[in-house]
């Protein structure tokens, strides 16, 4: 069976983006593939984190895994950290990559514009990145947009290792998502919706209370032609409540569309505040069903099996460099 390897960082509010874009599909696929879902902490730590808050984040991340439908007796749920050799293999990979390569990553040019102190760690994260996939044989990893150019650094740098050591590594494929599963931000339509984003109007969380998800839908932009047809460039405001009621319902744009054809903005918003707070009560329930104790006992057993596998491959690679 085919291994999919995924890891989300355990910062900011987990939303309906991540769910509807990424969680959902995660679901889907332990059916599918021999599964490993990682909650990569060490990411995190590229910027400042607060440690109390951080392993608060963690533990409620996994509970999430767990409360949208993953099942840990078909995957892999476990902590970046709790596998060192996560860490070890980075080191090895970074001796293997070239600076040109991660200077032209922009996703570092993005985050560290303007600053005047970056982490070396914001530097060499796809390395970290590189490590995570590797690991575990991985042939097939779910990626977006901005997430693309760090699996196809990936791919050079095992396969670089490959030509000069000798078969060693599975060199990962993508695996891409759904078409139409991108959700953009309520209040800034033009950007996707994300964990980070300072205004938390623009983000439903999947713990958002069914007050909070009516006053976010409500208050989200749109535009003053106040006729439904979609349109994500001159309308990306309406064109993602359109998207956001497509992906939850299973309807197409074309059926959404139709449906609401001379209804107005309003009443679009209150049926998707109804559909979208019916997708967030079955996880929401699950969710608050679980105990800390159960999420650690899964965490655990996880990381068990991920270690079990990772120290493989990194023996190998070791005695493939000369190390042992």
């Amino acid at each position: 069976m085919a291994r999919v390897f995924s890891g989300v960082q355990p910062t900011g509010d987990i939303h309906i983006g991540n769910y509807l874009g990424a969680l959902k599909q995660f679901v889907e696929l332990q059916d599918q593939h021999e599964c490993f879902f990682c909650v990569v902490d060490l990411h995190a730590l590229t910027v400042p984190q607060d440690p109390t808050e951080l392993r608060k984040k963690v533990i409620q991340l996994a509970g999430l895994y767990l409360a949208v439908g993953l099942d840990p007796s078909r995957v892999t749920i476990f902590v970046q950290s709790y596998v060192p050799a996560h860490s070890e293999l980075a080191w090895l990979l970074e001796c293997m990559t070239y600076f040109g390569e991660l200077s032209r990553m922009t996703q570092f040019k993005d985050k560290s514009k303007g600053k005047e102190n970056v982490s070396v760690g914001l530097f060499t994260y796809p390395d970290l990145m590189a490590a995570d996939i590797l690991l575990y044989d991985t042939n097939y990893v779910p990626v977006g947009a901005d997430q693309k150019q760090h699996l196809e650094l990936t791919r050079d740098v095992a396969q670089r290792f490959n030509n000069r050591y000798g078969e060693t590594f599975v060199v990962p494929e993508p695996l891409i998502g759904k078409v139409g599963a991108r959700i953009m931000s309520l209040t800034n339509p033009t950007k996707k919706m994300s964990k980070s984003e300072e205004d938390e109007m623009g983000r439903i969380s999947l713990l958002d209370t069914p007050d909070k998800v009516k006053k976010k839908i409500m208050r989200a932009v749109t535009d003053s032609e106040n006729r439904i047809y979609f349109d994500p460039e001159n309308k990306p405001g309406l064109s993602n409540l359109i998207s956001l009621m497509s992906v939850q319902t299973g309807q197409s744009v074309d059926e959404v569309v139709a449906q609401y054809d001379g209804k107005g903005y309003g009443v679009l918003k209150r049926d998707l505040v109804d559909v979208t707070v019916s997708t967030l009560k079955g996880i929401q329930d699950r969710y608050y069903a679980l105990s800390e104790e159960e999420i650690k006992a899964v965490l655990s057993e996880g990381a068990q099996r991920a270690n079990a596998i990772a120290e493989k491959t990194l023996r190998r690679v070791q005695e493939k460099m000369g190390l042992r």
